[in-house]
């Protein structure tokens, strides 16, 4: 490979959103290449109020900064990256997935899963938190078959855009707000695909379980999502969450369980 070929620079955010940059990134991500966020792709990580947290085997979530808010969101690309890899690295993945529209799908939401979690990992640079850790029996349970695949990972991407949904509020830079918005739309695109592919009906892909009557999707606040998140005995790793007095909630419409 050569040294052109070999490594990318993103100097905006909205440079990865560009179908060629897209490409390129998501292959140099499967080879080793290198990649290289300009030192202010995002206002969060220069801001004078948002110290660097070091890496330790508890996740810290300080949700009064937008970095707090991007590490949040950089917790649950993990959790979504580590399912898909689980499912297309699975040595039966053609076996369960004889459609290879269905093996397209959930290796292009790896992908994307993948090329979020980099993002991230990327942009927080040491104000990351550390890599979580997760229950591997509570993987291959969720990865049994192609019927719990595909429920949890409805579950997975409901939540995901319930998630960006309720924390899009306590972000202060209109930048990092642009970021968060054109990745929930990609996971609202993920939620829509796994539901069409559950439902034989054709009319799920946004039922009225996540969108109301007034066109507005789930959403909700970070306790909840977490609580969710702890309740799956997925995660290993202590994750504390600390919020600044008077942060303001409203009321949740919970994101449904998939059944």
């Amino acid at each position: 490979m050569s040294e052109r070929s070999s490594s990318i620079s993103i100097e905006r955010p909205e440079d990865l959103w560009r179908s060629s940059t897209r490409r390129s990134f998501l292959r140099l991500l499967g080879v080793g290449g290198t990649i290289a966020l300009a030192p202010g792709i995002f206002a969060a990580c220069s801001g004078d109020d948002n110290p660097t947290q070091p890496n330790t085997a508890q996740a810290r979530l300080d949700l009064g900064t937008d970095i707090g808010i991007f590490n949040y969101a950089y917790a649950l690309e993990q959790l979504e990256a580590a399912f898909y890899s689980a499912v297309v690295g699975a040595g039966n993945f053609a076996t369960l997935f004889t459609d290879a529209n269905e093996r397209e799908l959930l290796t292009d939401i790896r992908n994307h899963e993948v090329a979020h979690r980099e993002l991230f990992r990327q942009a927080l640079g040491s104000s990351a938190i550390p890599d979580l850790a997760l229950d591997s029996t509570t993987v291959a349970a969720l990865i049994a078959d192609r019927a719990t695949i595909l429920k949890n990972a409805q579950t997975f991407e409901d939540l995901g855009v319930a998630a960006y949904n309720g924390a899009g509020k306590q972000l202060k830079d209109a930048r990092n707000l642009l970021v968060a918005g054109k990745i929930v739309s990609v996971e609202a695109r993920h939620a829509a695909a796994i539901r069409d592919a559950r439902d034989t009906t054709g009319r799920a892909f946004a039922g009225d379980d996540v969108v109301d009557a007034n066109g507005l999707d789930v959403k909700m606040e970070p306790d909840a999502v977490l609580a969710r998140v702890t309740a799956l005995n997925l995660v290993r790793t202590s994750i504390a969450v600390t919020k600044q007095p008077g942060d303001a909630a409203s009321a949740d419409r919970p994101a449904p369980v998939a059944s």
